[in-house]
């Protein structure tokens, strides 16, 4: 029991990659933010590639702004770009942040080798995703 646990993120039910299906994705040009598409049909990657492909869409999508997507989708990076929030709590809430976003997804074991940098009002975030396919990397600029 935490002293604050309102604040705390909720406990994670992990299921064994058994349990889950193939983890799948339409591929993405990660350069220029578009789907990959071949003779008119989306490309569609699997395991640990499509688990990257879900942490970039995760990583750019604001969570709350769009109705196609869940509540629990996204994240909340916007509310620390470009705010007056002094730098240290900044770089204190961007990693929690980012673990919240991510943790969601029941392919995703953990969120290491967090990394934040604010440069005016842009965010740049990479670290690691131990998933159930192996460790995948990530990097993004907000």
């Amino acid at each position: 029991m935490s002293i604050f646990p309102m604040i705390q993120p909720p406990e994670v039910n992990q299921l064994s990659a058994s349990a889950l299906p193939l983890c799948q994705e339409v591929a993405w040009d990660y350069q220029r933010n578009v789907p990959i598409w071949r003779r008119g049909e989306p490309v569609i990657v699997t395991g640990k590639e499509a688990v990257k492909v879900w942490i970039w869409k995760a990583l750019h999508t604001a969570r709350y702004r769009y109705e196609i997507y869940s509540w629990t989708y996204g994240n909340e990076f916007e509310s620390l770009v470009g705010q007056a929030y002094t730098p240290g709590l900044k770089e204190a809430e961007a990693p929690r942040y980012l673990r919240e976003a991510l943790i969601i997804n029941p392919y995703i074991t953990a969120v290491t080798g967090i990394t934040v940098d604010f440069s005016g009002s842009r965010l740049d975030v990479s670290g690691r995703a131990e998933t159930i396919y192996g460790e995948v990397e990530f990097h993004a600029d907000l």
